[in-house]
């Protein structure tokens, strides 16, 4: 199975060394596609030399900073163009192990067409958090997978694993959330499409270098978005929601 990938980066130079070289590591036979929005620190040159070393490493850069759904989307197409047969995506602040990379790969071979890293099914953990926080991420996903009918813990997770046919009948022009939104957004449309999703137990941990990107904005975006989605969904209207499901 030929795997991509893809890690959107913004001024990640102090991490972007680790995490390249442990992915490698845990998918040998990986492609990575570094998507940088014009890092003023330099993390795209730092992949292109790394790219050089490891091997499988293609950097694209972009011009500026354009959101995190942005860099996905940009990414999911260069590998479906490509023909790769699944899309990782996952945090370049090693927030997201990549130790457990081959978990959300295997399940593929079983007809899975979504693998999702948990931190909200047993096994899954997340250390060092702070009770608000824990509150904030629990809540947000009860609300989304209630309000959506996803059947899904942990629907904010940006830790997971697409088939590249899940991808093709999902319509990424039309997909339009960033942050927390994006996942909820990409999820509640595997499920439309008829997906098989599972989670997978993962350890979230903090990023140790570097600043986090969340904003107040992605949250109560997403928050808002949801709410628009199940609204539509409940008067069987999809006037003002873009379609994101092929036919």
């Amino acid at each position: 199975m030929d795997v991509l990938v893809v890690l959107p980066t913004y001024n990640e130079s102090e991490n972007i060394d680790h995490v390249l070289r442990r992915i490698r590591a845990a998918l040998p036979d990986a492609t990575v596609l570094v998507v940088d929005d014009g890092s003023p620190d330099g993390t795209a040159d730092l992949a292109e030399v790394l790219g050089k070393e490891l091997g499988s490493i293609e950097v694209m850069r972009r011009e500026a900073k354009s959101g995190l759904g942005s860099a996905y989307r940009a990414g999911f197409r260069w590998g479906l163009d490509r023909g790769f047969d699944a899309c990782i995506e996952m945090d370049a602040d090693l927030s997201h192990e990549p130790e457990a990379l081959p978990s959300l790969v295997a399940p593929l071979a079983d007809g899975i067409g979504l693998v999702i890293g948990s931190r909200y099914v047993p096994g899954g953990v997340i250390p060092n958090w702070a009770w608000h926080r824990r509150l904030l991420s629990r809540g947000g996903n009860i609300y989304a997978s209630t309000l959506l009918g996803l059947g899904v813990a942990d629907a904010t997770a940006g830790f997971r694993c697409y088939a590249a046919s899940l991808l093709e009948r999902i319509d990424l022009d039309q997909v339009r959330a960033e942050g927390y939104g994006f996942q909820i957004e990409m999820t509640y449309a595997a499920k439309r499409a008829g997906a098989a999703i599972l989670e997978v137990p993962i350890s979230f941990v903090d990023r140790v270098q570097g600043e986090s990107k969340m904003s107040a904005f992605i949250v109560f975006e997403a928050l808002g978005l949801v709410t628009l989605w199940a609204l539509q969904r409940l008067v069987g209207s999809r006037r003002g929601l873009p379609e994101v499901v092929r036919a």
